[in-house]
C-alpha cells in the first residue's frame, strides 16, 4: 500500500476511535462475508464493523493514547466502532458470538479506556443508558439538577451510582422493616394499668 494511502487510513482509524464510544476488537477467523454483514447490522445505526490492517491500527492507536491495544492487535482483527450507547452493542456482539463461536472477543476501549475481553462481556450485562437513567431519576426524587447532569455522565458512572442506590435501598430495608416489628410487639403486651385493680382486689 503506497504511503499516502496508508496515512488516510491511519487518519480513518484515528478518526473513529476519537468519535466512537467504544471500539470493539475482535478476531473474524473462519466467519463468512454474509455473517459479518450480519454482524454488521446488528450494531445498530451510526456503527460500524471493519477489517482492519494491525500496523495502521496500532499507529493510529498510539496516537489517541490506545497503546494498551497493542497486545490486541495480532491475527486478522476487525473492529466494531460504537456510537451512541455501548451497551447495547455490547449486547449484540455477545449474542453474536454465541451463535458463531468463530467470533473472538479480545477486549477495546470503552469510553476512553482499554478493557479486555471480559469486561466487554460485562458491559454486555449492563442494563441500557436509558433504563438505569429512569433508575437513578426515580431515587433522586426530583432533584432534577443532579439528574439532568447524568445524561452526559460517562455510562460506567451511571452504572455505578445504579449500582450504589440499589446496595443503600437494600440496607435500609431492614432499618425500616425494624420499628415495625417493634411497634408491632408493643401493641401486643398487656395493658399493665389493669394491674392495680388487681392488686387492690386482692387487698381487700
Amino acid at each position: 500500500m503506497p504511503t499516502q494511502a496508508k496515512a488516510a487510513v491511519i487518519d480513518e482509524i484515528t478518526e473513529r476511535f476519537q468519535n466512537s464510544s467504544a471500539a470493539v476488537l475482535t478476531e473474524y477467523r473462519g466467519l463468512t462475508v454474509a455473517q459479518l454483514t450480519q454482524l454488521r447490522r446488528s450494531l445498530g445505526e451510526g456503527s460500524s464493523y471493519a477489517v482492519v490492517k494491525n500496523t495502521l491500527t496500532k499507529r493510529a492507536a498510539d496516537s489517541v493514547g490506545f497503546s494498551d491495544l497493542a497486545p490486541l492487535l495480532t491475527g486478522p482483527t476487525a473492529i466494531a466502532f460504537i456510537e451512541g450507547d455501548p451497551v447495547n452493542a455490547a449486547k449484540a456482539i455477545r449474542d453474536f458470538a454465541k451463535a458463531n463461536p468463530l467470533l473472538v472477543v479480545k477486549g477495546g476501549v470503552v469510553e476512553g479506556r482499554t478493557v479486555d475481553a471480559a469486561e466487554v462481556t460485562r458491559l454486555a450485562d449492563v442494563e441500557s443508558r436509558e433504563v438505569l437513567l429512569a433508575k437513578l431519576a426515580g431515587a433522586m426524587k426530583g432533584n432534577l439538577t443532579k439528574a439532568a447532569g447524568l445524561f452526559q455522565a460517562p455510562l460506567s458512572q451511571v452504572a455505578r451510582l445504579a449500582a450504589a442506590l440499589q446496595e443503600k435501598k437494600a440496607a435500609d430495608a431492614p432499618a425500616a422493616e425494624a420499628p415495625a416489628a417493634e411497634t408491632a410487639a408493643a401493641d401486643t403486651t398487656p395493658d399493665t394499668t389493669d394491674s392495680p385493680a388487681a392488686d387492690a382486689a386482692s387487698d381487700d
